[in-house]
């Protein structure tokens, strides 16, 4: 799953959603002089929600669809395209709207400015300039990140010619989705119940 959805899962709790953005920029064990308890709690649930996505058979079923050399990337596809189908019914998966919410955790990426390594403050940038997570309900956004995300990686990718494949199999994808997201919030939530006070 990308920001958007680890920020909802992460729920209310703002050190737990800060953890939530922090999880792709934060390398081997958080700091606990650096970070306060509840966001390293909040980096190591994104951490759980990963490997739990990566070996749901929802999700490999939807990686199954895509064909080569789009597979190979299947991760990085799946966790935008998802990004992209909660931030177009927003209001249904969480009770709010887009906008203010997407607003709010730019927001708190700001306040906690002292926190974040250089590639996240980089990467807030980014969300500033393009209203990030709220854009990824835009195709045209999305698929400007998936090409930005093909020139980051070291090898050739076929990132920036990948949306027209996800947009073909729009259905089967969003039908994947549908029966995957309610069963990862209910994993987010449990998890949460048992690793904290």
């Amino acid at each position: 799953m990308n920001h958007l959805a680890h920020a909802l899962l992460a729920g209310d709790e703002e050190d737990l959603q800060l953890g939530g953005m922090l999880g792709d920029f934060v390398h081997g064990q958080p700091d606990p002089v650096l970070y306060p308890s509840r966001v390293i709690i909040g980096i190591r649930l994104h951490r759980a929600i990963d490997v739990h996505t990566d070996a749901h058979p929802e999700v490999l079923a939807a990686k199954a669809l895509l064909p080569s050399p789009y597979r190979r990337y299947a991760g990085i596809l799946l966790d935008m395209w998802f990004d992209h189908c909660l931030a177009r019914d927003f209001p249904r998966w969480s009770g709010q709207p887009l906008l203010p919410y997407s607003d709010a955790l730019r927001a708190l990426l700001w306040r906690h400015d002292a926190l974040l390594p250089p590639a996240l403050r980089r990467f807030r940038g980014y969300m500033d300039f393009h209203q990030l997570p709220a854009g990824y309900a835009d195709r045209a956004v999305l698929g400007q990140a998936l090409a930005g995300i093909g020139q980051r990686l070291s090898r050739a990718n076929p990132l920036d010619s990948a949306l027209p494949v996800l947009l073909a199999r729009e259905a089967e994808l969003q039908q994947h989705f549908e029966a995957f997201f309610p069963e990862l919030r209910r994993f987010a939530r449990e998890w949460v119940e048992r690793h904290t006070d």
